[in-house]
């Protein structure tokens, strides 16, 4: 068994395991450990606790020590430097013409890199302006392009419940999001009502999904042909997926009438294919679903390169 803290480099952000070197740490201390990265100044998240060493798939690395007063004043000093360090690379790049936009930047605790994060449409010949950069700061240099969520995750912002952004506040990571995942959650598939700050499919879209995907197996689809004890076969016009509740539609001899059952109430006689999520859809509508699709593939194959 090893004593290991959980810790954040950045809040919100992913959590990384240390040794605790036999030191009793608590949650909101800072320690300072190595990384491949070099150095770094991280907030403990989670205090000290035995974990079996034999579920670790690579060994842990010891804390380098816990943050003295003269190690938060550094971190302090970084945070100053990162803004003006982003002001000369503004300039710099005007300076360049080059076609990009610098979104943040980060000294490493160590000073051993600088690390310049900026977003553009396609791939950009930045060479000279790695140059210039090292001449002025004198140490290593490293420029990221990041996707416009990456981008949205460090502007901040609130999202249209009125709560922060997930990515600004809990989010680790971000994950694949479709269209399909807000068809099968009854969701409107305006493009302005999916989308994100970020002008993507929204992260949350995905939280429920499991839920949903496991219910919709036991229930027939719309369009599919049921029939009830009382009212004999009817078509399937609609689903009310987590209470498990569907709305048939049937035929008399005035014409059409519509009631709700539970789902085990129902005979499933002849269920229909899956339906294309993309058909009913407005043409406006339909043009801005289909360019959404092409930027979350855009952005997946982006990530994977």
């Amino acid at each position: 068994m090893k004593e290991i803290i959980g810790v954040r480099f950045k809040r919100p952000g992913k959590i990384y395991f240390f040794e605790t070197n036999g030191e009793e740490i608590h949650k909101g201390q800072y320690v300072i450990v190595d990384t491949s990265m070099g150095q770094e100044y991280a907030e403990v998240v989670i205090e000290n606790k035995m974990f079996d060493e034999s579920k670790l798939e690579v060994p842990l690395k010891p804390i380098i020590r816990v943050a003295t007063p003269k190690d938060k004043k550094h971190n302090e000093e970084n945070k100053k430097k990162e803004k003006e360090a982003f002001e000369i690379c503004l300039k710099n790049i005007k300076k360049h013409k080059l076609d990009m936009t610098l979104i943040d930047v980060e000294y490493k605790f160590d000073n051993s890199k600088i690390l310049f994060y900026f977003t553009a449409e396609g791939r950009i010949d930045f060479r000279e302006l790695v140059k210039d950069l090292a001449a002025i700061f004198k140490t290593r240099i490293e420029l990221r392009q990041i996707g416009v969520r990456d981008e949205v995750k460090r502007i901040g912002g609130n999202g249209v419940c009125g709560r922060q952004l997930c990515c600004c506040s809990f989010l680790g990571g971000f994950e694949t999001v479709s269209i399909k995942m807000a068809k099968e959650q009854n969701i409107s598939l305006n493009p302005s009502k999916i989308s994100g700050n970020c002008g993507r499919l929204m992260c949350c879209l995905k939280y429920e999904q499991d839920v949903y995907e496991e219910k919709l197996k036991h229930l027939p689809k719309v369009g599919a042909i049921v029939k009830s004890k009382e009212d004999g076969e009817g078509v399937v016009d609609s689903l009310e997926t987590l209470k498990e509740i569907v709305r048939v539609k049937f035929k008399d001899k005035d014409g059409f009438y519509y009631k709700k059952f539970k789902a085990d109430e129902l005979e499933i006689i002849k269920n229909v294919e899956s339906q294309n999520e993309m058909d009913g859809i407005d043409k406006e509508e339909l043009k801005e679903l289909k360019e959404l699709e092409k930027l979350e593939q855009l952005d997946k194959n982006n990530e994977e390169i």
